[in-house]
């Protein structure tokens, strides 16, 4: 019976394809589990936000998330765009350099230890003992956490998204549970942060070594996949900066409860948005293989069907926004106009994912200056509009910058890759 219906599926899956024009079997199968394990994920953080909303003071969840801002921002050195590069690697059939990318990692994120210890001194003479102990504990930490979370990168190369989403509901589960059970036995900031740190650093440690035994890479390297992965880190500082750099703002400008209210705000969109985070990993693999040509003869038509998805999703959510405040944050109600208006950016995802899998698939292949341009271009102008709109309209000048920056990322990323496409076709002629 069973067997039946996979048989069946599978033939429908191919049906679909004329219509679709897509490989319906491996989206059916790759999306599944990396869409099973994102919307776990999301569910743990949903129900980690409510946890930290009804049971910490605003002030104590504002800092929490202050510092784990800073901390994000701090962990550039560890080249989160060597898990990229070895993703594309991985997928080709290179996979020599993944223990190498490990220590390199480490070895670099030693200087965002130092810049912990740095600020936490800066912290002290400010007198300021609460950052300063949090800035001590993150020390010990921030080489180490995202560092070992490499394994994935072979796991997703290799396309074993089964065990890729079996290992991170596994690390959701502990990791979650650990901090739910810390806010329920005490509000201490720093039991929290230690709650938050060490799941996540063993785990990720375990499921590295246990990778390394069950699938061991083989001895072939790519001579690229270092720089490759190094300029992608480079091309990701200003993004990781202006992913952080609004709540870091308003916790200047406007205080930790602020930052509560603003974070509140934005979860639920950040947990929908995390089920269109796994396009450029499902697409990735695909379209490294395939020419400009062939993404090109395809591009528009998927990007109005995810135009189309968002906004249907987006419109549900404004719909829903003020009975689902009311039920699982009461706390939190006027973060409710703020969530609405942000609930636009839905549209504006899934395109940009798509997008983006474009341009990790082909890096390689595209003149960097393009590359530079198209990333840095909006980047630079979300961290210039936060850093005026915010202290002069707090959280709704954040909520507008952030929709902006969107939407200017997508025209900026359409544009380059027409002037890609023109670049190769001439290149082609003049051989």
């Amino acid at each position: 019976m069973i067997k039946k219906i996979k048989q069946r599926t599978y033939r429908l899956l191919r049906w679909s394809e004329k219509y679709a024009k897509t490989d319906m079997v491996y989206l059916a199968h790759g999306g599944f589990w990396l869409t099973l394990g994102q919307i776990i994920s999301s569910a743990s953080s949903f129900l980690l936000a409510i946890a930290f909303a009804n049971l910490l003071p605003k002030e104590i969840y504002g800092t929490y998330k202050y510092i784990l801002s800073v901390c994000s921002i701090l962990t550039i050195p560890t080249l989160s765009g060597m898990n990229t590069a070895i993703v594309q690697a991985v997928a080709r059939g290179y996979e020599g350099s993944f223990i190498q990318t490990l220590k390199i990692k480490i070895r670099w994120g030693m200087l965002g230890g130092l810049a912990s210890l740095i600020l936490a001194g800066y912290y002290y003479f400010q007198g300021n003992t609460t950052l300063t102990i949090s800035f001590l504990v993150s020390t010990v930490f921030l080489p180490f956490m995202d560092s070992f979370a490499i394994y994935d990168s072979l796991l997703q190369g290799r396309k074993l998204f089964g065990i890729s989403t079996k290992y991170g509901i596994f690390s959701q589960i502990i990791a979650i549970a650990s901090l739910v059970a810390t806010l329920f036995l005490t509000k201490n900031l720093f039991l929290i942060l230690l709650a938050y740190f060490i799941p996540w650093t063993l785990v990720r440690f375990i499921f590295f070594k246990l990778t390394l035994k069950k699938f061991p890479p083989n001895p072939q390297q790519d001579p690229k996949t270092i720089s490759y992965g190094k300029h992608l880190s480079l091309i990701g500082i200003i993004g990781t900066v202006a992913a952080y750099l609004d709540r870091i703002l308003i916790f200047h400008y406007l205080g930790a409860a602020e930052v509560a209210i603003y974070l509140i705000a934005i979860a639920p969109i950040e947990q929908i948005k995390g089920l269109f985070k796994n396009i450029p990993t499902l697409v990735l693999p695909k379209l490294a293989q395939r020419s400009f040509e062939e993404i090109n003869s395809v591009l528009y038509r998927r990007l109005l069907q995810l135009f189309l998805i968002g906004g249907g999703i987006a419109l549900i959510y404004i719909l829903i926004a003020p009975y689902f405040f009311k039920i699982f944050f009461p706390k939190y109600i006027s973060s409710i106009n703020f969530s609405q208006l942000y609930a636009l950016a839905i549209i504006l995802l899934s395109p940009i994912s798509f997008l983006s899998g474009i341009g990790q698939a082909k890096l390689t292949l595209m003149p960097k200056s393009y590359l530079y341009q198209a990333n840095l271009s909006s980047q630079i102008l979300l961290i210039i509009m936060l850093l005026f709109l915010t202290p002069a309209f707090g959280i709704i000048g954040v909520v507008g910058s952030r929709l902006t920056y969107l939407a200017f990322t997508i025209i900026i990323n359409l544009f380059f890759f027409r002037k890609i496409i023109k670049f190769y076709a001439l290149d082609k002629t003049q051989k």
